[in-house]
C-alpha cells in the first residue's frame, strides 16, 4: 500500500459520489484499506438494538469509510482542493500544497 498523503485531522473535499463536493474533516484513517473515516460524509443508516447502555435503540446515521483516493487535501491557504507533494529541509520531511506552495502543518 502507498504512502498516505492524508492524515487524521486534515480537512478534505470529496470529488466524487454522493458526496461529491462537500468538505469535512478526518476523524480516522484507516491505511490497511486505503481508506478513511470523515465527519459527516458518507453517512450510513446502523440499526441498534435495546441494551442496558441504550435504552432507545433505533435507527442511527454514522459515517462509513471512503476511499482515499476519492478525496482531495484542502489547502488551509488558499482553501482549494489540491494535491500534495513533499519538500524536504532540515531533516524534516514537509508536505506542500502544489498551487501556492505552501507547508501544510500537521
Amino acid at each position: 500500500m502507498a504512502s498516505l498523503k492524508i492524515k487524521k485531522g486534515d480537512t478534505v473535499m470529496v470529488l466524487t459520489g454522493k458526496d461529491r463536493g462537500k468538505k469535512g474533516k478526518v476523524l480516522r484513517m484507516l491505511p490497511e484499506r486505503g481508506s478513511a473515516v470523515v465527519e459527516r460524509i458518507n453517512l450510513m443508516k446502523h440499526f441498534e438494538r435495546r441494551s442496558q447502555q441504550n435504552q432507545a435503540g433505533g435507527v442511527i446515521e454514522r459515517e462509513a469509510p471512503i476511499s482515499a483516493a476519492k478525496l482531495a487535501l484542502v489547502c488551509p491557504r488558499c482553501s482549494k482542493p489540491t494535491r500534495v507533494g513533499y519538500v524536504v529541509k532540515d531533516k524534516a520531511k514537509n508536505r506542500v500544497c502544489k498551487q501556492c506552495q505552501e507547508v501544510i502543518v500537521g
